[in-house]
């Protein structure tokens, strides 16, 4: 877990994508390593998510792989199995958190609670995803919550931008942000990955 954290706090940003066709979800990849972003997030809200994570393997050994969107059990071991190096997951579910942590798998769990949080510190968890970041009250309420836990470091997820990332990310608890925003499943589809580079070049120049 310590390596994924690294890069996280390196990078700032995860691109979090949904991939419909494994083989766009390789060119996005070669797109990211290519502008200087060597991250990513495939959700597991399509059956193309395992496939898309071992093809991305397959090509980038070097690329750090998230498998997002995770449920459980099975979703875990088909995550593994196709060479993602951490998985995330939208809440706190015990029964997959325990299955990680059994099988040494590194986890994001899903908080947006003093009491969630204090359930995943009890379980040597110290990185967690912030979720729905926006919707749950934004950075204020994050500062709210976060402010009595030393330990716990954060990845807001849900509503972030180019526009408020930075009000995150100066929060010295947070590690990175997932950006969703960064490659949308449209331009994805529509082969748009000079628009993607784009969005990056601007991500990238935009960070404090």
């Amino acid at each position: 877990m310590e390596n994924i954290f690294q890069k996280l706090s390196k990078y700032k940003l995860v691109p979090v994508v949904t991939s419909h066709t494994p083989q766009k979800a390789v060119m996005l990849s070669d797109t990211l390593k290519e502008n200087g972003l060597p991250l990513i997030e495939i959700t597991f809200r399509t059956d193309a998510a395992e496939e898309s994570i071992r093809l991305i393997r397959k090509k980038h050994s070097d690329l750090c792989i998230g498998a997002g969107t995770i449920l459980s059990i099975d979703q875990v071991d088909a995550a593994k199995r196709a060479g993602a190096d951490f998985v995330v997951a939208p809440g706190f579910n015990p029964t997959v958190v325990d299955y990680c942590i059994k099988n040494k798998i590194p986890i994001i769990p899903g908080i947006d609670s003093p009491t969630l949080i204090e359930a995943a510190l009890e379980k040597g968890i110290k990185l967690v995803k912030f979720y729905p970041a926006q919707a749950s009250g934004g950075i204020e309420y994050l500062k709210a919550i976060a402010g009595p836990y030393r330990d716990i470091r954060l990845m807001p997820t849900g509503g972030i931008n180019p526009d408020n990332m930075n009000d995150y990310l100066d929060f010295e608890k947070v590690v990175a942000c997932g950006a969703s925003w960064i490659a949308p499943s449209s331009l994805i589809s529509g082969n748009k990955f000079d628009k993607i580079a784009q969005r990056i070049d601007l991500a990238l120049n935009r960070l404090r």
